[in-house]
Formats: structure tokens, sequence, C-alpha cells
């Protein structure tokens, strides 16, 4: 059961901020342009990040918390997953506060 850990954690994020998608109607999963230019840049440059600690030995994946499916440079699909599930539910979570309150500025305006 250990296998599922990351994944679940995964999957517990989704539904924890996916739903203000459809009950808010916050519209970030409709504007896909905006999504991808503000998570892209930052989700490439972790993953490299990723890609020489794991080759160096500085980092490392708990076999018995993962699938076992490995992309590129050796990285989890789980990792993978991360750097654009996170993203998404911040971002989710930024906008639906800005439903909620109106009058709340994030900065762009």
């Amino acid at each position: 059961m250990l296998k599922f850990g990351y994944m679940a954690m995964l999957l517990f994020t989704v539904f924890g901020s996916f739903w203000l998608e459809i009950v808010l109607k916050i519209g970030v999963l409709r504007r896909v342009k905006r999504l991808v230019i503000s998570i892209f840049p930052v989700s490439i440059f972790f993953l490299i990040w990723d890609a020489y600690a794991i080759s160096q030995g500085h980092w490392y994946f708990d076999q018995e918390q993962i699938l076992g499916i490995f992309g590129p440079f050796d990285i989890p699909l789980e990792e993978f997953l991360f750097f654009t599930i996170i993203p998404i539910a911040a971002i989710m979570t930024i906008e639906a506060v800005r439903t909620v309150n109106k009058h709340w500025k994030v900065g762009d305006e």
C-alpha cells in the first residue's frame, strides 16, 4: 500500500482544490495558455534541479512509496505530476479567494 503514497498525496491535492473550478467557476483550467506560461518555466527549472540532484546522489525517491514508472533522467512519474498538479492547485486557491473576496488584489489586475 505504501507504493501509492506519493500518488495518494497528489490525488488528495486534486480532490482538495480542483472542486473550486466547478463550484466557484474560477476558470483556471479554461485559460490553458496562461497556466502553461505560469507553470512551465518553473517546472522545467525544478525538474533539471531534480535530475542533477538524483544523478549526484543528493536526492532519491523511496522505491516503497512510488509506482516505479520513471521518465527522463530517472525522475519518477509522480515527480513530473507534482510539478504540474501542485502549482495548478495553488493558482486555483488564489483564484478562489479572489472570486469570494472581490476586493482582494494579487497584482495582476
